[in-house]
């Protein structure tokens, strides 16, 4: 059919395009240009102690295809999927297993853990409902192409976006379709998307050209859209304006960044722009109180006034190291580099306080929080648990 292999064309130059950007100039040949190194780590008076708790090996991570597998804690355990379908579960407090299924399928998306549900997608683009206690698989429901976002789940509607576009509203119980929202997408795109989130009935997502839509969890009707980034540029590459970093929701406001160069909070009742920064990342945005920060493409860190969108400091400590999105813990903004350290900083000045190596392989995501304790999750499937202390 034409429809589809106009999808896996599309799909061959979106990976074409994501091993250039990894890559850079130096996949061509050559050696790379000394300012497109990675700074090196800069010494400084370390504030805190940083504590391994322990650390476990929970199966076979990624592969080159970048899969949206991350680790995802309810109730005292992290649930973890690898892309061999391997899912298990491990108690937060000592990394000790809990679960352990083998469910023999290429997975790319999840887990997303309900009660006793767990959500899962595949590179064919199936939907995986598994039971959290057996390991079985419910139902499965075939979708239009993979799934690199994780699933979500509200008032009985699973929601799945998938990689051409399409946001498909399944029942809970029996897998089947209730509704679907299809939009187009550019040709060229960054291989990735992000979660869509849920807030009061309504789920928010971003998508390849820029935009974001708003639209009702029950039915599928489209209650907005705002264009956050408009794709300008020479070549293709300069008009990637992809959303595929996380959005983040706070009281009536979301946040957005885009890989094209804005950072825009929205009125989240209408999609009204409420203010723009020139800021370009793909990473996506965290929240702490009144701060946003945020990790551009040269992994400069920012971190800006919520309500004004002001800078309050802006760090190039760790230019081009392969930086993580930031994560609150206490005053603190923490992010991983891709030779696997944790760098903390202070949250209202941007000094850097303590410095760890947690993997010698780089991060499959963000770390996560739980409590006072960090977790850090590597491409080879291994997961650790830190907690810093003061310096004595």
């Amino acid at each position: 059919m034409k429809l589809e292999s106009d999808f896996r064309i599309r799909r061959l130059i979106t990976l074409i395009v994501a091993t250039m950007l990894v890559t850079g100039c130096g996949w061509f040949g050559g050696d790379e240009d000394e300012q497109q190194q990675p700074l090196e780590l800069i010494e400084f008076e370390p504030r805190f102690n940083v504590d391994e708790l322990w650390s476990t090996a929970t199966g076979e991570g990624l592969d080159r295809r970048a899969p949206n597998l991350h680790p995802e804690y309810t109730n005292g355990q992290i649930w973890i999927a690898d892309v061999e379908g391997r899912l298990v579960s491990i108690d937060a407090e000592n990394g000790e297993r809990r679960s352990d299924f083998e469910l023999d399928m290429d997975l790319s998306a999840g887990p997303s853990v309900y009660g006793n549900r767990v959500l899962l997608g595949t590179f064919e683009g199936q939907l995986l409902n598994v039971n959290a206690n057996s390991g079985q698989i419910e139902w499965r429901t075939q979708l239009s192409s993979e799934i690199l976002a994780k699933p979500v789940l509200q008032d009985g509607i699973v929601v799945v976006r998938c990689i051409d576009g399409r946001i498909f509203g399944l029942n809970a119980e029996t897998g089947r379709r209730e509704w679907v929202y299809d939009r187009s997408i550019p040709l060229l795109t960054l291989r990735g998307n992000s979660t869509p989130i849920i807030r009061g009935g309504q789920l928010f997502s971003g998508y390849d050209d820029g935009s974001v839509v708003a639209i009702r969890v029950a039915d599928g009707t489209v209650l907005w859209e705002a264009r956050v980034s408009t794709p300008e540029g020479r070549s293709q590459l300069d008009r990637l304006a992809d959303i595929d970093g996380s959005l983040v929701i706070v009281g009536g406001d979301l946040y957005a960044v885009t890989r094209h160069g804005r950072m825009a909070s929205l009125a989240l009742d209408s999609g009204r722009i409420q203010w723009v920064k020139d800021v370009r990342s793909h990473s996506g945005i965290s929240v702490s109180r009144t701060q946003i920060a945020v990790t551009d493409t040269d992994d400069a860190i920012w971190v800006v006034d919520r309500q004004s969108g002001d800078t309050i400091w802006r760090s190039e400590d760790l230019l081009r190291r392969g930086l993580t999105q930031p994560i609150a813990m206490s005053d603190q903004w923490v992010v991983a580099d891709r030779e696997g350290y944790l760098h903390w900083f202070d949250a209202d000045t941007g000094q850097l306080t303590a410095r760890t190596r947690a993997s010698k392989e780089r991060p499959a995501e963000k770390p996560f929080l739980v409590g006072n304790t960090l977790y850090f999750y590597d491409v080879e499937g291994r997961l650790s648990a830190w907690q810093i202390r003061e310096s004595s």
